[in-house]
């Protein structure tokens, strides 16, 4: 009987195959459960309609995210990170213009999580008004260059210009 399942397959697999069931396990803050939660399960329910995984949190921040297709898997897996990331110091972040101001625009960089380009911070050059270079709606490409005290971010455009050259 060994030898002959040897001559179908004699070692594992390199991958597993991208239909096969999986259980990918994460562990997350356990203040983070909430917002992967929401408010009356409602995030959790558009993770589970959107990907088709299953997902299970415990109270101990332990999610176990169950799915029969491996981009599936990765999508749900890629959209609780998303929810419970904290924005690094440093880290380049491709968000969208939420709301523009005098002094500046707020990018949301990851859900739920936005900061501040200071005018002084978009371009090299002067910017005279802050619709020159970006509106409401648009995508910017944004380096984090500071977290205060009360956890707002500061953002440069320029500084994430500068690293993708």
């Amino acid at each position: 009987m060994l030898d002959a399942m040897d001559r179908s397959i004699s070692a594992p697999r390199p991958q597993l195959s991208p239909y096969a069931p999986r259980i990918t396990v994460i562990q997350i803050d356990q203040d983070k459960i909430r917002d992967v939660i929401g408010p009356g399960g409602r995030v959790i329910k558009k993770i589970t309609e959107e990907t088709g995984a299953l997902v299970n949190i415990e109270d101990s921040g332990e999610v176990k995210i169950a799915s029969y297709d491996a981009a599936n898997g990765e999508k749900a897996l890629m959209m609780i990170r998303n929810l419970t990331e904290d924005p690094e110091i440093g880290r380049i972040y491709k968000g969208t213009v939420k709301r523009v101001v005098p002094f500046g625009a707020f990018v949301e960089i990851l859900p739920g999580r936005d900061g501040l380009v200071h005018i002084s911070e978009l371009e090299h050059r002067r910017v005279a008004k802050v619709e020159d270079v970006l509106r409401e709606g648009d995508t910017a490409v944004v380096k984090v260059i500071g977290i205060d005290r009360e956890g707002k971010i500061k953002l440069s455009r320029k500084a994430a210009l500068d690293a993708k050259d």
